[in-house]
């Protein structure tokens, strides 16, 4: 069984059948639309091209409304394994904060006392029970404020409900509010400084495809480890990747090395050792485990 090269000599053919666009989605369709059409895009361009290579799925990061914009991994392919790495990411947002009355002078301490955990119970459309829960909002800042709009910075735990927070707000403020426009900025580890549109990878599939250039296309689309940024690694010796793939755990003799970040318990990427990414899962031994299991096995990429 052939494994994976490294990320950075990867063909364009291989960048899409295991790869991640940091998609800046446009006000309008829903995520999964919008993830819908890379996937047949791509899939299109692949059949068009004489590489041996298909993509019959493809995976958005953290849903947004249809009206909201911004920050939206998208998935492609075998990449779509590591979704769940997403679940538990910091968010961002920039939001506008529609009040129904004159914002008070004490408008900066009032929104500052919403910085810490809350409660929240999820709107009726929401696809999750309407249970109360508590959310970390780590940061929450005003960035402008004019008439009766407020321009708010949010950095919070992923599952926080900000048109509820906004709700909630307006309360406080003893105006009432609503959340205006709403743009995603970050979702971890990717932010809004290398975004692209729709467009910008339908153009890079056409330059490939037509033109025989791969340039536009790798400026897009990313290997799908970086994904993984900031989830402490474990190294493994090729032969145990190939056992992997098969099923088995990662076993004590197979490891190379673990990062020291990484504890009995935490969520650990294993690589080859061509920084090749081969499953998620839980460290439950260590280097000296004498033979036992050091990493059960969650999601296998390989």
């Amino acid at each position: 069984m052939a494994l994976r090269g490294p990320p950075a000599e990867r063909s364009p053919a291989d960048l899409l059948a295991f790869g991640v666009v940091n998609l800046d989605k446009p006000p309008g369709p829903s995520s999964h639309q919008v993830s819908g059409w890379l996937r047949d895009a791509i899939a299109e361009t692949l059949a068009r091209s004489e590489v041996d290579a298909t993509i019959d799925q493809a995976a958005h990061a953290g849903t947004l409304d249809p009206k909201v914009t911004g920050c939206l991994p998208v998935m492609l392919g075998d990449a779509t394994r590591l979704a769940q790495v997403f679940l538990e990411g910091t968010k961002e947002y920039v939001a506008v904060l529609e009040c129904h009355g004159p914002v008070p002078d004490d408008v900066d301490s009032i929104v500052a006392e919403f910085e810490g955990p809350i409660y929240q119970k999820p709107p009726r459309k929401s696809a999750v029970a309407r249970r109360l829960r508590v959310r970390e909002i780590y940061e929450l800042d005003v960035l402008e404020a004019a008439e009766r709009r407020l321009l708010l910075r949010i950095r919070c735990e992923s599952g926080t409900y900000v048109r509820k927070l906004c709700h909630d707000l307006g309360l406080a403020l003893g105006t009432g509010a609503h959340m205006g426009d709403l743009r995603r900025t970050a979702t971890d580890p990717f932010d809004d400084t290398d975004l692209h549109t729709v467009y910008e990878l339908y153009d890079a599939l056409a330059f490939w495809l037509e033109d025989d250039d791969p340039a536009p296309l790798r400026e897009i689309v990313d290997p799908a480890e970086r994904i993984l940024e900031g989830i402490p690694g474990v190294v493994i010796a090729e032969s145990a990747a190939r056992e992997v793939a098969t099923g088995a755990p990662v076993y004590a003799p197979g490891v190379l090395s673990i990062d020291d970040a990484a504890d009995r318990g935490d969520l650990v990427a294993c690589y080859t050792p061509n920084e090749s990414a081969v499953c998620l899962g839980t460290l439950v031994g260590d280097l000296d485990a004498d033979g036992g299991v050091t990493v059960d096995l969650e999601r296998v990429v390989v």
